[in-house]
């Protein structure tokens, strides 16, 4: 009886293995999210952030990926990018969402050594087979015009350059609404959080036809040109 107890456990975790790694090789990996306090839900309930929403939003829709968030509030490009490759090896992710930025605008980073970071995370993410979705960001004019508008054209052209996909400005109909801003001015209510997400799906769902999500769910459409 023992004996045969033992070949039944065997066969079941043999299945469950079988399982996951059929569920794993379907989906094409993880969907890994590096940003700062806008995406780790900073003073609200980490369910009601944008990145739970979107992990709930791919399950009913038909895909099987599964969110990573390994967003840290205050993060900046450099603080990111010095985390990415221990992310990319641990996680092998499909699609890399990069939501990083504010913190360095706000400090009045130079702009050359904030577009080397970024550029730097996105080719670590290209190198490791992930496609990536800029999440853009825009500051206050602290700095002046000049430094406020070219740090925002940083996303465009890495976006242009790289062949990545790019949300212009992740806050768009959010940021100057006082009801869905906490009263720091920088950071989104939970009601916003929900509008903040339909604007990442619009530019994230034309890859997840190709980052292997198309075996759980058709989808249709020209690929981006990430390769």
């Amino acid at each position: 009886m023992s004996g045969l107890r033992s070949t039944i456990c065997a066969v079941l975790s043999a299945l469950a293995a079988l399982l996951a790694l059929t569920a794993q090789a379907s989906t094409g990996g993880p969907i890994l999210v590096v940003g700062d306090s806008l995406s780790a839900a900073y003073n609200i309930a980490v369910d009601e952030g944008w990145v739970a929403l979107l992990e709930r939003r791919l399950h009913a829709t038909g895909y099987g990926q599964q969110v990573v968030n390994a967003s840290v509030s205050g993060e900046t490009s450099r603080g990111a990018s010095a985390r990415l490759p221990a992310l990319l090896e641990r996680h092998q992710p499909a699609i890399v969402i990069i939501e990083i930025g504010g913190n360095d605008g706000l400090r009045g980073l130079p702009l050359d050594v904030f577009r080397t970071n970024l550029a730097g995370m996105i080719e670590q993410a290209q190198a490791a087979k992930a496609r990536v979705l800029l999440l853009g960001m825009r500051i206050p004019p602290n700095y002046g015009p000049k430094y406020t508008e070219e740090f925002h054209a940083v996303y465009v052209d890495l976006a242009q350059r790289y062949g990545t996909g790019l949300v212009p400005f992740l806050l768009e109909d959010v940021a100057l609404n006082p009801e869905l801003m906490q009263d720091d001015g920088i950071h989104p209510r939970a009601p916003a959080e929900p509008v903040i997400l339909d604007r990442v799906w619009e530019s994230l769902e034309p890859l997840l036809g190709d980052s292997g999500a198309g075996a759980a769910k058709a989808t249709s459409g020209a690929a981006p040109a990430q390769d």
